[in-house]
């Protein structure tokens, strides 16, 4: 008999995530916020010979679901869609292992915890990392808080998903595991920017350049990716800067209440700060490139 699971949340990460699910086998009940959307994915992937089911609300998603995964901008939106009076709680039976995948800060994902506990649903905050190709390749790597015999459970569904599983403790560690991992990356994204702003000015062969950097100690997945779609001057979405804006806010907060000063983390803030101000928000992090190149613009 196929695992069925529950997806709820189809946005940039999870339509992607959900379809690797599905093709994978597994049986398919999906939500969004948009009831359309769900009913248009679950018609593509029905046609594609998939066992897809569109439901109206997280509740139905969840009935009968043995695991059910979520990936959704922010908490708010998070103990709305497990908590709230349409909520996962409501169909899902007692032992099913509920996986989130957004971002959130680490003291709301273990409220949401303890709250499911109560009704004998398990609860994983399992925040991802490899941005949207990782979700397409099927690629991610998964920072996995809450107990391991819930992961146990829901370790098939991951592993579809995901290269990398790493479960880092009780409810919150996956959340404190992201945090780590954005602070690198968005420190990485501001040296990958100031370096290939310096290498425009100077008038070095680009494409040369960035095939010597990413063989060398200054590679990096922001180099390689990234830098290429700074190059290539495409700064569409795969990750917003608006969502990292939102990582980098909870992971200072958390900073400042254990006492661990982030000045490059908080600049990086601040510099994406500056492209909100400009209306970018919606543009790809890789966007931080123009800001440098407007800064280095000869003044009148």
């Amino acid at each position: 008999m196929r695992l069925v699971v529950g997806f709820i949340g189809l946005g940039t990460m999870g339509a992607p995530m959900a379809r690797n699910l599905a093709r994978a086998g597994f049986k398919l009940r999906v939500s969004t916020r948009t009831a359309e959307k769900a009913r248009a994915f679950a018609e593509e992937l029905r046609g594609r010979g998939a066992d897809v089911e569109a439901c109206e609300e997280p509740a139905a998603a969840a009935r009968g679901a043995e695991v059910v995964v979520s990936c959704l901008p922010d908490a708010p939106q998070v103990e709305e869609v497990h908590l709230g009076a349409s909520g996962t709680a409501r169909g899902a039976a007692a032992g099913t292992v509920v996986v989130d995948c957004s971002t959130i800060a680490p003291e709301s994902a273990s409220a949401i915890a303890t709250r499911l506990e109560r009704d004998g649903i398990g609860f994983l905050d399992a925040p991802v990392s490899g941005g949207q190709k990782g979700a397409i390749e099927g690629g991610l790597t998964f920072f996995v808080g809450g107990s391991a015999a819930a992961l146990e459970k829901a370790r098939p569904v991951l592993a579809v998903m995901g290269k990398r599983i790493t479960h880092l403790g009780p409810s919150g560690a996956g959340q404190l595991g992201k945090a780590v991992n954005q602070i690198i990356v968005a420190v990485n994204l501001a040296a990958v920017s100031e370096g290939l702003a310096f290498a425009q000015k100077a008038g070095l062969p680009m494409d040369s350049l960035h095939e010597a950097l990413t063989a060398g100690a200054a590679n990096s997945w922001a180099l390689e990716v990234l830098g290429k779609k700074m190059m290539q001057r495409d700064f569409k979405p795969a990750f917003a800067i608006k969502h990292q804006q939102k990582d980098l806010a909870i992971v200072l907060r958390s900073a400042r209440e254990k006492g661990v000063p982030l000045p490059a983390a908080a600049l990086v803030h601040q510099l994406l700060s500056a492209l909100e101000a400009q209306g970018r928000g919606e543009d790809g992090t890789q966007a931080l490139l123009t800001l440098y190149e407007k800064m280095a613009e000869p003044r009148a």
